[in-house]
């Protein structure tokens, strides 16, 4: 009875948590949008370097926006890259939308801050929005997602994001988007009103980007958006959730790669947030539930894992996605669980091509390509 009352404690712990992550998709689901006719002029940063599945469908969805004025900016390293020939497919295409290509080869350790302190420098509005090339957003996503900047309090607007896999492994990854880390999100916008950004979609001011030392002091950063978050967050300024949700496009990569994508979110993750990266053990309900039945405790384990899906199904229900993976959500959890494990520990990360190693304030260095 002693050796199982830590695992009932955890089990327990796991229970409350995912009973959270229920509470905070239902209030999600209940988020409206401010009524306003705010609508200011925008410039959309879009740092792109290859081209990914589903890119043109991502960048149209943008310059179909219903919205009265509006710029998108490509950023490329070169104007080799393939996807130079769907941007400019897309100008073709929509020639009443001013859509620029900028090349933004830039020695920064993070290319992509990098990319974005050149694509801000070119932009010609004073509202910026940020989101990845990755990113297919809804009719009506301009007008909801800048409205709530009306409020002067607000100083960063950001989204929740659904994932879509072409691959067993890119698939697994997008079930885990919506049934681990959306919870996550919930549950601390539930209990905090402090927020953080997401790099699916960053609203803001020209102002307060500037004030909080723009692009260029996130540059060395590999946490980018959450690094831009906290620094406007820093200046009293808060960070708001859209009632509104994106999509990523995971494509079709490989379990290694997979692998290798997840590893670097969760060292990302433990180097920008060491306390509550530690916390988060307790959120690993299946796992636990797992020792507890190993443990003979198959009753506690049985409700316990219930509760554990019950989480599950409304997260992906307030994101809008498939509840047809829902089935597949424990065994999703165990590989969550080894990815934890590995994120612990280790201080380099793969990023496309790149090696680097983490500091322990967040920045990153580049590492030599192995011989």
């Amino acid at each position: 009875m002693t050796a199982a009352l830590p695992v009932q404690v955890l089990v327990a712990s796991g229970a409350a948590y995912n009973l959270l992550a229920v509470a905070g998709a239902i209030r999600f689901q209940r988020l409206q949008a401010p009524v306003t006719s705010y609508r200011p002029p925008v410039s959309i940063l879009k740092p792109v370097r290859g081209r990914d599945l589903g890119f043109y469908e991502a960048i149209r969805s943008h310059a179909v926006q219903d919205y009265p004025e509006f710029e998108l900016l490509f950023g490329v390293a070169d104007l080799s890259d393939p996807a130079v020939a769907d941007i400019q497919r897309l100008q073709q295409e929509y020639p009443h939308i001013l859509i620029r290509i900028v090349e933004t080869q830039n020695d920064a350790p993070n290319r992509k801050a990098g990319s974005l302190e050149i694509l801000a420098r070119e932009a010609r509005y004073s509202v910026l929005l940020v989101n990845d090339g990755d990113i297919t957003v809804p009719q009506g996503y301009l007008s909801h997602v800048l409205g709530y900047l009306h409020d002067e309090s607000v100083g960063l607007v950001t989204c929740l994001y659904r994932g879509r896999g072409e691959s067993l492994p890119a698939a697994a990854e997008a079930l885990g988007i919506g049934t681990e880390f959306a919870p996550s999100v919930l549950v601390a916008r539930l209990l905090s009103s402090a927020g953080f950004a997401l790099g699916s979609t960053m609203a803001f001011r020209r102002r307060e980007l500037d004030a909080s030392g723009g692009f260029h002091g996130i540059r060395e950063y590999l946490a980018d958006d959450y690094q831009l978050g906290a620094r406007i967050s820093a200046l009293g300024k808060r960070i708001e959730m859209a009632a509104m949700v994106v999509e990523t496009n995971l494509g079709a990569g490989s379990l290694a790669e997979v692998w290798r994508h997840q590893v670097r979110w969760s060292r990302t993750i433990r180097i920008s947030r060491p306390g509550g990266y530690l916390g988060y053990v307790v959120t690993h309900a299946t796992f636990w539930c797992l020792v507890a039945a190993l443990a003979g405790q198959w009753e506690f384990a049985l409700a316990g894992l219930a509760i554990r899906l019950a989480a599950a199904a409304s997260a992906l229900g307030a994101l809008g996605a498939s509840q047809a993976g829902l089935a597949f959500v424990p065994f999703r959890d165990l590989v969550g669980f080894a990815v934890w494990c590995t994120g612990l520990f280790g201080n380099t990360v793969e990023w496309r091509t790149d090696r680097f190693r983490l500091l322990r304030d967040g920045r990153m260095a580049k590492l030599p390509h192995a011989k």
